[in-house]
């Protein structure tokens, strides 16, 4: 097959170019660096007013005996006598200060949920949490209002520190869900008008405990 000058000359180039490896035009637009640098503010506070702004709802506990007091006090008021909870390390820590609400076996008829995390997203004030949690998929997003029991140890300060956590816990073999969940369940989509609970919770609370 005859091939032109002109064809050539181009196939010519690309072999070239085949050849020698470009270098990236921006290297720092690769991912190699965080775009995001860390403030200087406790990740702590810094979670706690984005999560707030996101009308989510915040609880500092200095130890479990507070967590206990704080979530029961919380559930009086709130007249919850329908709370699930799944996760047996957390019903036995919950039950050894006297946190003694939660009766109800039934996540399909509960009006509360309480689960745990794996950890906190301080710049945007999400909840990470897996499948391979106890809690399981469905019952942090099934209940009315979700309650979120965490840790100070379990704040990182952005979603790609929290991926990289991920992979360290579970030696690359990562969970077949991880969710980030930011705040109350809502959207804008009806008519543009804020619909909050539509797909989720419609309460979302985090109690922090320093640990």
């Amino acid at each position: 097959m005859n091939v032109s000058p002109a064809k050539e000359n181009i196939l010519k180039k690309i072999r070239k170019a085949l050849t020698n490896s470009t270098p990236l035009p921006f290297p720092q637009s690769e991912g190699s660096s965080s775009v995001y640098q860390p403030s200087q503010q406790d990740l702590g506070l810094e979670f706690a007013q984005r999560f707030t702004s996101l009308q989510g709802k915040f609880v500092f506990c200095e130890n479990h005996q507070e967590l206990a007091a704080q979530l029961s006090l919380i559930a009086a008021s709130n007249k919850w006598d329908k709370i699930f909870c799944k996760e047996e390390g957390l019903r036995r820590i919950l039950a050894e200060n006297q946190f003694t609400h939660y009766t109800h076996n039934d996540l399909a008829s509960c009006d509360t949920a309480i689960t745990t995390c794996e950890w906190l997203v301080a710049r945007t004030g999400s909840i990470v949490m897996s499948a391979a949690q106890e809690s399981g998929r469905t019952v942090s997003v099934y209940a009315p209002v979700h309650i979120c029991i965490a840790y100070t140890s379990q704040l990182v300060y952005d979603i790609k520190d929290a991926l990289l956590k991920a992979r360290e816990k579970y030696s690359g073999n990562l969970p077949s869900l991880i969710t980030f969940a930011t705040g109350p369940s809502r959207t804008a989509d009806i008519e543009k008008t804020l619909v909050v609970g539509i797909h989720g919770p419609k309460e979302v609370y985090v109690f922090l405990v320093d640990q």
